[in-house]
């Protein structure tokens, strides 16, 4: 039996537009598949949410996107959907703000959180827009996904970042709110708990580091920055938590797919699990 699986881009504001021209590329990759389709939507309001399997949070302006989602009843739905049913979602810049279960550099009332990444990040780390810049890195996990269909698994991604946070901090893992993180300038996010077992399961995993700067001046020109280890850390850019990924780069700004057809593996991945759960 075929399955349809509906991946859904946030296009409240931002650059939804360049995720679902990759995501599009990133099918075409993949190639057809007999078990299944996919079906990429712009959401807007909490029926589109709802129709999806999956989701995107765009880079662009987070206190903007939070403002426009309470607006428009959108942010209860959207924790539910990350927090509460565990569905894979990803936040690229912005949208990495977004699924942090804490930001600092925040003023009280200015910006409504997610959550989803037990992680601190620090907005704007990098700089104002007219700082911002290019670094090749170095990310092996893109290898497997990829499978040589690109034709350069091996070669350095070209990372955007503009007005890029970064992830300042690993926080504990935990059901809760990270209540110690609450202070002046920083807010949190507020708890969600599952309710099913198969999004119940999900609790516990720690934080994975998926990318690192070791410092600006060493990501320009031909040198490159790698994934690595959180013994190593530097600047970390990209984190994966169960089904929750996020990166502070613009992965939809740079024309290769290579990140998008990891990612539309891991979305297949989870929801292969979940039936499987519901099956058994």
């Amino acid at each position: 039996m075929t399955q349809n699986i509906t991946v859904g881009v946030l296009a409240l504001q931002g650059a939804f537009q360049e995720h679902l021209q990759l995501l599009r590329q990133a099918a075409a990759v993949i190639g057809p598949d007999n078990d299944s389709t996919w079906d990429f939507i712009e959401v807007r309001t909490a029926a589109e949410l709802s129709r999806c399997d999956a989701l995107i949070i765009p880079g662009g302006e987070s206190t903007t996107m939070s403002l426009v989602a309470a607006r428009s009843n959108l942010l209860e739905p959207l924790r539910d959907f990350v927090k509460i049913q565990r569905k894979p979602t990803w936040g690229t810049c912005a949208g990495l703000i977004l699924l942090a279960e804490s930001a600092n550099r925040t003023k009280k009332g200015g910006q409504d959180l997610i959550g989803g990444l037990d992680i601190r990040v620090n907005r704007n780390h990098f700089g104002r827009q007219v700082e911002s810049f290019e670094a090749n890195l170095d990310l092996p996990f893109l290898a497997a996904a990829n499978n040589g269909r690109l034709g350069m698994d091996n070669a350095p991604f070209k990372a955007i970042f503009i007005r890029a946070p970064v992830v300042e901090k690993i926080l504990p893992t935990m059901m809760g709110e990270q209540t110690e993180e609450a202070a002046d300038e920083t807010v949190i996010a507020p708890s969600r708990a599952p309710v099913d077992g198969t999004a119940k399961g999900t609790i516990g995993q720690d934080v994975e580091i998926m990318a690192a700067l070791p410092g600006r001046s060493a990501a320009f020109a031909n040198k490159v920055a790698s994934s690595h280890t959180e013994e190593e850390v530097g600047d970390i850019i990209a984190v994966r938590q169960a089904n929750c990924f996020g990166t502070s780069f613009h992965p939809e700004l740079t024309g290769d797919a290579r990140i998008h057809v990891w990612w539309l593996a891991q979305v297949r991945q989870a929801i292969d699990g979940r039936t499987g759960a519901d099956t058994a």
